[in-house]
């Protein structure tokens, strides 16, 4: 049955009613990113990316598209490009700054890497206004002022698939290596509901950044009869035209923000509506009050049939516990007094002609009522997606038959994906008398096919589900609001991932520092006296060598100066031995640290030391023996760091050694001057002794302003090479 009614009622299931003059869905990842890229290559007056992450190693295209694309495939790349060829344009991201809970997963230090891969015209924010316990779940791009893509998808790691979901991919890498099927859903709009996306992004981002609004372009073309915007992404044909919609967000209490929980109550409504099949996807199902929903809708209409495709296997104890054990809950109420063959609670999974199988994890947050309503958005059917995250949910209503029969064309499409059937295969099954049944029936061998969820072989409920659910599926926010000096509540936000890096920083200098203290109280040889000593009593014997090889080598470990230890060293052996000892001891550190550098691996270094680790990386790949040479006279990063990124970069170590000697042995010789003046300053003050200390200053800042116009000529020398190379290949 359909309606010429839509159940809109803004402020109360929705914020705002509008429509959309063009809409199409893009069905997994590898349609979403190209046609993403291709509306950010089309780009000519601004860029707004908001998102639960935007992380700047994501390649949009692959394969052939990669290969025909003019325009850089790496995100970070294709802005920064933008940006420089279109000065004017203005490009905003705003991503949020995550819980402790997503530490290990995302990039370390989002804003600085966008801020040090990209052009001034690109701005990066990290939003952390959400109470204790939530997220920012909006995924929401909006392409100059007439285009937006909002739904379930983040640019993201492990998003990435196409809609074969092969068994095995070798396009699917993520950070920690090769992950699953993946399945998820956007949409792409244009026309009058792309201007309240404008005011939503603006008040995301004004809530944030410290900067004047940002106005709407007065000649964005978002009219009902507008034309397709030039943005439009090119291989993407609109599915809907003219077609109703709605906009209903979660927002939970922020600072001077009141609660609204409009998607909770659209899909009270939407339910309530049924009369022939619902279908949802989602990536979780743990909310009750929607299987209860669900249940009092099937008892009213014996017609009913409720189709629900989601993941099979959980990750991690968190996951299990909350959202598994919950949705073993959900299909208690759903299933109550209900014939099984009305319901389906399932997963899509694989097994290949060679035995090979595999499950889809579903990401999406698709539903479908009749051949009405569809509902593209960013919400689980979860407790923290009806009030603790941020949401937003594209409702689509079917306002006329055109746009009613390209409802059931999403819905028969996914159904298509998940059971490894031709669309007019399962639009044929979908109109018999049970649809529920008939999809089970006859599914393909060595395809994807759907299956019933078996909760029970995860978890048995019995291990704390109260305590996971509160944690990983809250309605509430972790830590309730406080009471401020003026009577009021405010609440309290999760810690910023700065505060989070720093306080660990500190907690582990603390520890250090501890450890350091009772080692020095317990071991009577490790304090500062002792060791001079014991360096003095090495002065003319056979262990003098060895000794301060072995200084330098605990030193680098701890990151202790090695501009200190030089000084010290030639102090005690003077300017002769002293330099010479110093930077034998020096290349065995930065050897040791080198290897360690090797094998901790290139990921989980440059995760911890952010762009100044690839700013030193940078200059270690590009410029050899020269560039470690200056980098080893400037102080531009701690020794030992350098020795560590030395060890993830391409430079060899033989290479690495020959530029550590060239660029520490000249300093090494100037401070072994001044070294040896202090120590003659102290045992006989003279004219003579004070001449060479200040002698030996001045060779030494002299020999660094030298290495600093060597290293600009190389550079200058390096970039002109490489810029005629590039003429001559145009």
């Amino acid at each position: 049955m359909s309606t010429t009614q839509s159940i809109f009622k803004q402020g109360e299931n929705c914020w705002a009613t509008s429509a959309a003059s063009y809409a199409a869905p893009l069905i997994d990842c590898g349609n979403y990113y190209k046609a993403l890229h291709s509306s950010i290559v089309k780009a000519k007056h601004s860029i707004f990316i908001v998102g639960w992450d935007i992380d700047s190693r994501i390649r949009l295209l692959r394969g052939e598209d990669d290969i025909r694309s003019d325009a850089p495939s790496v995100v970070s790349d294709l802005l920064a490009w933008k940006a420089k060829q279109s000065p004017d344009i203005r490009i905003y991201l705003l991503r949020w700054d995550s819980s402790l809970a997503f530490f290990a997963q995302r990039e370390m230090w989002a804003k600085e890497v966008w801020d040090e891969k990209t052009p001034d015209n690109v701005q990066t924010e990290l939003d952390d206004t959400i109470p204790m316990g939530g997220s920012q779940h909006q995924k929401i791009v909006v392409i100059d002022d007439e285009l937006v893509f909002s739904g379930g998808m983040d640019i993201s790691t492990n998003r990435w698939d196409t809609r074969d979901h092969a068994v095995n991919s070798e396009e699917r890498k993520g950070p920690d290596g090769t992950y699953g099927p993946l399945h998820d859903v956007q949409i792409v709009s244009a026309g009058p509901v792309v201007e309240r996306f404008c005011e939503l992004v603006r008040w995301r981002w004004l809530r944030v950044a410290q900067a004047e609004p940002i106005a709407v372009r007065e000649d964005a073309q978002t009219a009902i009869d507008s034309p397709l915007p030039d943005a439009w992404p090119t291989d993407f044909e609109p599915w809907f035209e003219k077609v109703h919609c709605a906009l209903a967000r979660t927002i939970p209490f922020m600072d001077e923000v009141e609660p609204v929980q409009e998607v909770r109550h659209m899909l009270l409504d939407l339910i309530a509506q049924a009369e022939r099949v619902i279908y949802i996807e989602n990536q979780f199902t743990s909310r009750q009050e929607i299987a209860e929903a669900l249940n009092r809708r099937l008892k009213e209409k014996p017609n009913l049939h409720v189709i629900i495709v989601s993941s099979y296997e959980p990750k991690g104890k968190f996951e299990c516990e909350a959202f598994w054990a919950g949705r073993i809950e959900f299909k208690k109420i759903l299933e109550d007094g209900i014939s099984p063959d009305r319901i389906l609670m399932s997963y899509s999974s694989i097994t290949n002609e060679i035995g090979i199988s595999a499950t889809k994890r579903i990401h999406s947050k698709v539903m479908t009522v009749d051949d009405n309503y569809l509902v593209i958005g960013s919400s689980n059917i979860s407790n923290r997606s009806m009030s603790l995250d941020t949401e937003i949910d594209m409702v689509l209503f079917g306002n006329c038959e055109d746009n009613r029969r390209q409802i059931s064309r999403v819905r028969d499409d996914l159904l298509a994906e998940h059971t490894g059937r031709t669309l007019n295969d399962v639009s044929a099954l979908m109109t018999q008398k049970n649809p529920v049944r008939a999809l089970m029936e006859g599914q393909l061998a060595h395809g994807y096919v759907l299956t019933q969820v078996r909760d029970e072989i995860f978890t048995d409920q019995a291990s704390g589900k109260n305590f996971f659910s509160s944690l990983s599926d809250p309605e509430e926010p972790l830590i309730p609001p406080m009471p401020t000096l003026g009577g009021t509540v405010m609440p309290v936000k999760n810690p910023r991932r700065r505060t989070i890096m720093i306080s660990i920083g500190v907690l582990c200098v603390t520890i250090l520092a501890g450890l350091l203290l009772t080692a020095s109280h317990f071991i009577p040889w490790l304090s500062t006296d002792n060791i001079n000593a014991f360096l003095e009593e090495s002065r003319g014997t056979y262990f003098a060598l060895p000794t301060v090889l072995l200084v330098y080598l605990v030193g680098g470990f701890f990151f202790f100066p090695v501009t200190v230890m030089s000084l010290a060293v030639s102090a005690i052996f003077g300017p002769v031995w002293g330099p010479l000892y110093g930077i034998l001891g020096a290349l065995l550190s930065s050897a040791c640290m080198f290897g360690i550098g090797n094998l901790a691996g290139n990921a989980g270094l440059k995760k911890i030391g952010g762009p100044k680790v690839e700013v030193v990386d940078r200059k270690l790949k590009s410029s050899g023996i020269v560039g470690v040479a200056a980098i080893r006279m400037l102080p531009i990063a701690p020794f030992s760091l350098v020795n560590l990124v030395a060890g993830i970069s391409s430079i060899g170590l033989v290479q690495f050694l020959v530029g550590t000697f060239l660029g520490m042995f000249p300093p090494m010789i100037a401070k072994g001057l001044v070294g040896d003046s202090i120590t003659q300053i102290f045992r006989n003050p003279s004219p003579e002794t004070i001449s060479y200390l200040v002698g030996g200053i001045a060779l030494w800042a002299l020999m660094i302003w030298g290495s600093q116009k060597i290293a600009k000529r190389y550079q200058a020398r390096k970039q002109a090479e490489k810029a005629k190379g590039e003429e001559c290949i145009a």
